[in-house]
């Protein structure tokens, strides 16, 4: 099977090379050419094509910023199964409508960083990704899911509109809120010096391509324009119990809260280690891992602020968790009850 596509940043160059690995011939394109050069070096490309010709492939796949998707699908002529990946579907859509065979898509996983160099054939591993079902046959559907499937992800089918009104409150506002948070405290050195875990974790998609998210909220503005202005009247609601001292009220707020975050977890049990400020430290947590043969599903390193090392978060599969703290602390980690 060979797949051609158009746009090999972050996302792109991480299907290509998600593609390669499940058996796939990939051909990529790129206006910047250092960007196909990086991904051909990198394993995501089987070969670069200059002059885009669309013969003989099975798949296309436009992988660049919202507006450029649409722009080459308005103009795109072939009888081969195409898809996208961009943030926002309705429009996408849309400009697809002249295509016999076309299945938008979006997968939702993607890091702060952009270009190749940041990408992986992993990035997809347990993430949805999302197919749009507006105009499209059941069996291109069904080959889409097969794609999506063998690059490790969960394909789920809804319409764009369900799309777009889904990730506009939980993706495209959160982008809103983190860069306004940032921008609330810009200038402030005092706050900014005091800024640790809690702020950075909440922040720190503001360190996302501003190009690539201008296309996208934009796109989707009704949507996200909406969700804004009843998260400024939640806001609102906020600051009337906390300045009325209503500690009643806020703490059913913030209860409610926890309840519905809650939910969110993962079923995995999560373990605090204390990390000293010196070499090996890392490399000595992964010799407790490879001892338990722990399962691990998620991690996180939170650096103190000025150095003097900082708190490892391990979540492992419950049922795991005793033997691995067991084993942190045999070689001397202090762990966090």
């Amino acid at each position: 099977m060979r797949a051609f596509i158009s746009g090999t940043g972050l996302i792109g160059a991480s299907v290509g090379a998600a593609l390669r690995a499940s058996g796939w011939n990939v051909v990529g394109w790129d206006p910047d050419s250092a960007s196909t050069s990086r991904a051909l070096a990198m394993g995501a490309l089987d070969a670069v094509q200059p002059d885009p010709d669309l013969n003989g492939f099975d798949l296309i796949l436009l992988a660049g910023p919202v507006a450029a998707i649409v722009e080459t699908v308005r103009t795109l002529e072939t009888t081969a199964l195409v898809t996208d990946v961009a943030g926002v579907k309705s429009v996408v859509v849309e400009a697809a409508s002249h295509l016999s065979r076309f299945v938008g898509g979006h997968p939702m996983a993607g890091r702060e960083s952009s270009g190749p160099a940041a990408a992986s054939a992993a990035m997809f591993q347990g993430a949805n990704w999302i197919l749009t079902s507006d105009g499209a046959e059941n069996d291109d559907l069904a080959a889409m899911s097969k794609v999506v499937t063998a690059m490790g992800a969960v394909p789920l089918v809804m319409t764009a509109a369900e799309h777009d009104s889904s990730v506009a409150s939980v993706s495209h506002v959160p982008q809103v809120v983190a860069s306004a948070l940032v921008n609330l405290v810009a200038g402030d050195d005092g706050a900014l010096s005091l800024a640790a875990g809690g702020f950075r974790d909440l922040t720190r998609i503001a360190l996302s391509e501003p190009a690539w998210w201008t296309d996208i909220l934009t796109e989707n503005g009704r949507q996200v324009g909406s969700l804004i202005r009843a998260l400024g009247s939640e806001l609102a609601d906020w600051a009337d119990r906390i300045e009325a001292g209503d500690r009643p009220a806020v703490s059913a707020a913030l209860e409610r809260a926890r309840t519905t975050r809650r939910a969110l977890a993962a079923p995995v049990a999560s373990i605090q280690v204390l990390l000293e400020d010196r070499p090996g430290e890392i490399a000595r947590v992964g010799r407790a891992l490879a001892e338990t043969r722990a399962d691990v599903r998620d991690l996180q390193l939170r650096h103190a602020t000025r150095g003097g090392g900082g708190v490892l978060t391990l979540s492992v599969r419950h049922g795991q968790e005793q033997s691995l703290r067991e084993a942190l602390e045999s070689d001397g980690f202090r762990l966090v009850d």
